[in-house]
C-alpha cells in the first residue's frame, strides 16, 4: 500500500473518531453554539449564516430545454431515443479506421483494448464480452458508442458516423451484410444472437445459479 493511501486512511479514521455519535441538528437562525457543545459535551450545536448573508447564492443557471436536450440522449433497447440519420457499413469502415482501429485492431479482435468480435459461438458461458457474443441489444452499441467513443474524444462523432461505425462493427461480427445501411428502425430490428440467454435475476435464496 502506498504512503499516500496510508495517510488518507489515517485522516479518515481520525475524522471518524472525532465525529459526534448523533447527527447535528439543523441550523437555527441567530443561534450560537453552547459552551458544552463547543467542547464536545453535547449535541446542542446551532449554527446560522451571518445576518448579511444572501437568501440565495445564485450558483448555476436555469436548465433550459436546449441544455436538457444535450443530456437527454439515452437509447432504450427497443430503439426509443435513437436520433435521425443513417450510416452504411462502407462509411463505417472509414470511421472505424480513423477512430477505432488503434484500440481494437483491424478486425476488432487484435486489441490492445477490448475485443469487439467473437472468436466463435459459445455454449454455456460467453468467451468474452464482445458485441456479437454478449450484448443482447444492438441499440446499446449505438448508445454506448455515442457517449463514450472514441475513448480520447468521446462525443465527437456525428449521429451518422455512429450509425455507420455501428453498422461496420456489426458486420465484422457477421450480424449485418456488407451492403447494410442502418438507421433508427433497422438498427432496432437487428436480432442479437444471444438475446434469449439473458434472463431476469430473480434469485432470493442465495447466489446459486438457476
Amino acid at each position: 500500500m502506498c504512503r499516500s493511501t496510508v495517510g488518507g486512511l489515517l485522516v479518515v479514521c481520525a475524522l471518524a473518531a472525532c465525529a459526534p455519535e448523533e447527527p447535528l441538528p439543523r441550523a437555527v437562525a441567530g443561534g450560537t453554539p453552547s459552551p458544552q457543545a463547543a467542547v464536545g459535551g453535547g449535541t446542542d450545536w446551532h449554527v446560522a449564516l451571518p445576518e448579511h448573508a444572501p437568501g440565495r447564492f445564485g450558483f448555476g443557471t436555469a436548465a433550459t430545454e436546449d441544455r436538457v436536450a444535450l443530456w437527454d440522449i439515452d437509447v432504450k433497447p427497443d430503439g426509443e431515443g435513437l436520433p435521425p440519420g443513417s450510416g452504411s457499413v462502407a462509411e463505417g469502415q472509414a470511421v472505424y479506421e480513423a477512430h477505432c482501429l488503434q484500440c481494437h485492431g483491424p478486425t476488432g479482435t487484435e486489441g490492445p483494448n477490448d475485443r469487439l468480435v467473437s472468436p466463435g459461438p459459445w455454449e454455456q458461458w460467453p468467451a468474452g464480452r464482445t458485441v456479437g457474443g454478449y450484448w443482447p441489444y444492438a441499440t446499446t452499441l449505438y448508445d454506448y458508442t455515442r457517449k463514450a467513443m472514441p475513448q480520447a474524444t468521446p462525443g465527437t462523432l456525428s449521429d451518422d458516423d455512429v450509425y455507420a461505425v455501428v453498422a461496420y462493427v456489426l458486420h465484422l461480427g457477421g450480424l449485418v451484410p456488407a451492403d447494410a445501411v442502418l438507421d433508427a428502425a433497422s438498427l432496432a430490428a437487428v436480432e442479437m444472437p444471444y438475446r434469449d440467454r439473458f434472463v431476469p435475476d430473480d434469485r432470493t435464496g442465495g447466489p446459486e445459479i438457476r
